[in-house]
């Protein structure tokens, strides 16, 4: 009982300790935990404005983290902290203010701050190994193996409290669900980063208690060591065997991948650098053939990844994802050539690079965003001038343009839509909406392509808003045929008119042609057409999807000895290829007339 009572004893003087240890950030992690209860308490989305809060919030919690570091590491800064930390808010707080204009949270502000808190965390493992006072593989062990801890602790509580409510709900008094979500909130927003914060020593203290504490967070577990020498040092080996065969493949063929290879390549760097530093501090076999062969092996395959990327960037321009992943592959070759070259010393160069290239990445107008939209931009309007559509910054719509054209020019303004950024373009009108102008001011439609390279689809759909003429016809039915009817047997629809009998017919022929006719009584044929003829014809035309056609482009008329037929058809979808799935599905109303 006494040792349970000590460990408890010990877990609530670490919470402490980090509280009084780390303000600024608990201050944080506490705001944003009331906003998540805050949330749950009112049972919808939160406002824009709660939001924006919630990001300066995050933001800060790391801001604060570097402060206390900087305070522990610089004799200068240990005697100012509280100018330190009022630093921290205004920082904190300029963040807010530069995002609350924004109109909404787009992809640009959050990969602006995901950025920017990655290069904060490389600073944060970068400053207690300053100048060499601390081993930066250890700082980064400790680190490690504080996040996993609280992680691992944080899920058992989680699971634990859960089950308790659920029994208590059970078996004694029902329970509000929320305090399902306010329990987990609490856990995972508040107490795991605390409880990681708690596992972190001061790595510069003199103290007897902050050198004992030091002296158990660096000690290297022999189930860590195991873990990283005997299973995930050969599994990455093998992975990089897979990969230099994949790189034969494409030297031998002359094949390049067309965008698979970068992420694969990617994670299988970063996990690589990782484990590059966690092995540096073991002796064993394992850990010392991976120090000495990882960084040249690294080499060739980031830079097949870098032609890969290459030929993506060349045919496509550039984007974000593509912006970072090079920008990573850059990163990978300056590690592998330094860890190739230099003796095995101290690992603190590759947080500092990994934060240089972060920074830069969101600094204009070399960042990814700017580059991008350039880069998009100047595209499109190669492009267009190549379809004659763009001369001189003046639009010329154009009917006729290229399939390949009308997709790309779709594809790149709806990538600019997304990022906001139509507004950069200087040609395009005030208020450009893809899906309403794209016709008036380009010649053609929002134009997609194929899903697959094997199929080759058409569509029409009827405008039901605009009026349809009806006189010269005595009634109206409706028919639909489905090429994947299970059998060809005909459809009938019997109706009456001026006393006589009359039926109509839909007999499905094939997958493509279907023939409407009408019958009298007797089972003679008064007037009938096929259908497959006009969607073919239809299909000739223009786009690959055609929405909102007028009732004059979607009608089929056929007069035969005073009996008048008009087919409206409301939508047509045909399949050409491949079998079997070839087809053509209609449906439609027929209008019928007898002189």
């Amino acid at each position: 009982m006494k040792n349970w009572q000590e460990v408890f004893k010990l877990f609530l003087q670490g919470l402490y300790k980090a509280v009084s240890r780390f303000p600024f950030t608990v201050f944080c992690l506490a705001g944003a935990t009331g906003i998540v209860w805050y949330t749950i308490y009112i049972e919808f989305n939160p406002t824009l404005y709660i939001n924006k809060v919630a990001y300066a919030l995050a933001v800060g919690a790391f801001i604060g983290m570097l402060a206390q570091f900087s305070i522990e590491r610089f004799e200068k800064l240990a005697h100012k902290p509280i100018a330190v930390y009022a630093l921290s808010l205004v920082l904190t707080a300029g963040y807010f203010l530069i995002i609350l204009p924004a109109p909404e949270l787009s992809a640009e502000i959050t990969v602006r701050t995901f950025v920017a808190v990655f290069a904060m965390l490389c600073a944060i493992l970068w400053v207690p190994s300053f100048k060499g006072e601390t081993n930066f593989d250890k700082v980064a062990l400790i680190h490690f193996k504080g996040f996993f801890t609280s992680i691992l602790y944080s899920a058992v509580l989680s699971a634990g409290i859960a089950a308790i409510l659920a029994a208590v709900d059970m078996l004694l008094f029902d329970i509000n669900n929320d305090a399902y979500a306010y329990t987990m909130a609490f856990i995972w927003v508040m107490f795991a980063p605390l409880y990681y914060l708690s596992l972190l020593p001061k790595f510069h203290s003199r103290e007897e208690y902050d050198f004992d504490a030091m002296q158990r967070a660096e000690y290297y577990p022999r189930f860590l060591e195991i873990l990283v020498s005997y299973i995930l040092v050969p599994l990455v080996g093998i992975y990089s065997l897979v990969l230099f065969a994949y790189f034969i493949k494409i030297l031998l063929t002359m094949k390049w991948p067309v965008g698979q290879l970068g992420p694969m390549v990617l994670i299988y760097s970063a996990v690589g650098i990782i484990l590059f530093i966690l092995v540096s501090l073991l002796e064993n076999r394992f850990a010392l053939l991976y120090r000495k062969m990882f960084p040249k092996i690294l080499i060739p395959i980031v830079i097949m990844q870098m032609i890969s990327v290459g030929i993506r960037l060349n045919a496509y321009g550039i984007t974000e994802s593509r912006y970072y992943v090079a920008l990573f592959g850059v990163f990978s070759i300056v590690i592998g050539l330094i860890l190739s070259l230099k003796p095995l010393t101290k690992n603190g160069f590759i947080a500092l690079l990994a934060a240089g290239f972060a920074i830069v990445s969101i600094l204009p107008p070399v960042d990814a965003f700017t580059v991008s939209r350039v880069s998009q931009i100047t595209r499109l309007e190669g492009i267009l001038q190549g379809e004659g559509i763009l001369a001189d910054g003046k639009l010329t719509p154009k009917v006729n343009a290229s399939e390949n054209a009308k997709i790309e020019t779709t594809n790149i303004l709806n990538y600019l839509n997304r990022q906001s950024s139509l507004e950069y373009i200087e040609w395009l009108p005030e208020d450009f909406a893809i899906y309403d102008d794209m016709r008036e001011t380009f010649g053609f439609a929002a134009t997609y392509p194929n899903y697959t390279n094997e199929y080759r689809y058409f569509s029409a759909f009827l405008d039901t808003r605009v009026p349809i003429n009806i006189s010269d016809y005595d009634i109206s039915l409706q028919f639909h045929s489905n090429r994947y009817e299970k059998d060809m047997t005909s459809q009938t629809v019997s109706f009456m008119l001026e006393e006589k009998t009359y039926e109509l017919v839909v007999e499905r022929l094939s997958q493509a042609e279907v023939k409407l006719s009408i019958q009298d009584a007797t089972g003679s044929e008064l007037i009938s057409t096929g259908l497959y003829e006009f969607a073919e014809r239809l299909s000739e035309v223009g786009e690959k999807h055609k929405s909102e056609l007028s009732p004059d482009e979607m009608t089929l008329e056929v007069n035969r000895d005073g009996y008048k037929l008009k087919i409206l058809f409301q939508s047509i979808n045909m399949t050409f290829e491949p079998e079997p799935d070839a087809g053509v599905d209609y449906s439609g109303q027929v209008f019928f007339g007898v002189k």
